[in-house]
């Protein structure tokens, strides 16, 4: 059985009604005339602001379109390929011709950016209803390209960015290189700006300690239990070689405490 674009949408928690989906096509100019169009060279940010803006005839475009737009971009024939998942946070202006909206990329699908085709249909539509779209079919997903590692001193991960590390192909040689070390490292709750210290030692490497955060959130610490991991930001502090005797681990770790005042001020207990 063919593999549809619907439960790709519902997989990643997207419902039929709340979602519009677009194919754009390289054009010179937006379809009112007023604003440039897009090419095969054009930017993020571009494409975003090309979305933004929208006929102000209902006729042409949803009156109240709805939270997420699926879009695609024209690629060979009938075949569309996923540019991004924006959310629609409403309408911000409308002169009569155009109406622009406030839109902000999403991390919907976030793992399928230019990889997902979809085969389209219906030729002279530009956007549809997501309940319509749900049965056109996927005809590709392109292997992942693998994102070169920052380097331990770059390091700065939110928990989404985390939680893909530590499961996606795209990003293989950061978790052989996480393997590869132990170390301390730093827990920011985003929220509020504690910090908590923690450490990888013994048989336990950075890969196998952040795995575990990854997986619920609090890594068994019990000073991050009923926090939201959503707030979380992962960066390292030192990195040392498994080889460290565990006294030097240790007293890494006090001085880093000591240096943050993550027992009086932070997310350390002790």
């Amino acid at each position: 059985m063919a593999l549809t674009f619907g439960p790709v949408l519902l997989d990643a928690g997207i419902e039929f009604p709340d979602a519009l989906v677009i194919r754009h096509a390289y054009v010179r100019e937006h379809e009112d005339g007023a604003l440039q169009g897009i090419h095969a060279d054009s930017t993020n940010a571009e494409i975003l602001e090309y979305t933004r803006n929208q006929s102000a005839n209902t006729q042409r475009f949803p009156a109240v379109p709805p939270r997420f737009w699926v879009v695609f971009i024209r690629e060979g024939g009938n075949q569309a390929r996923l540019w991004s998942v924006v959310e629609n946070r409403g309408e911000l202006s409308s002169d009569r011709v155009r109406r622009t909206f406030d839109l902000v990329e999403s991390e919907h699908l976030a793992d399928l950016r230019n990889r997902l085709v979809v085969r389209w249909r219906s030729p002279r539509a530009w956007w549809m209803r997501a309940t319509t779209a749900a049965s056109y079919p996927v005809v590709g997903i392109a292997d992942a390209e693998p994102v070169p590692f920052p380097g331990f001193d770059r390091l700065v991960l939110d928990y989404v960015q985390l939680q893909a590390v530590m499961r996606e192909n795209r990003y293989a040689s950061w978790r052989t290189a996480l393997a590869s070390v132990i170390g301390i490292y730093l827990i920011t709750d985003t929220r509020d700006g504690r910090h908590y210290v923690g450490k990888a030692d013994g048989a336990e490497s950075i890969r196998q300690r952040w795995n575990a955060y990854a997986a619920n959130g609090h890594g068994g610490n019990v000073e991050l239990r009923g926090l939201d991991p959503k707030n979380f930001r992962f960066s390292l502090l030192r990195v040392l070689d498994p080889s460290t005797p565990t006294q030097a681990i240790d007293a890494t770790e006090s001085h880093f405490k000591v240096a943050l005042d993550t027992r009086r001020h932070g997310l350390n207990r002790n």
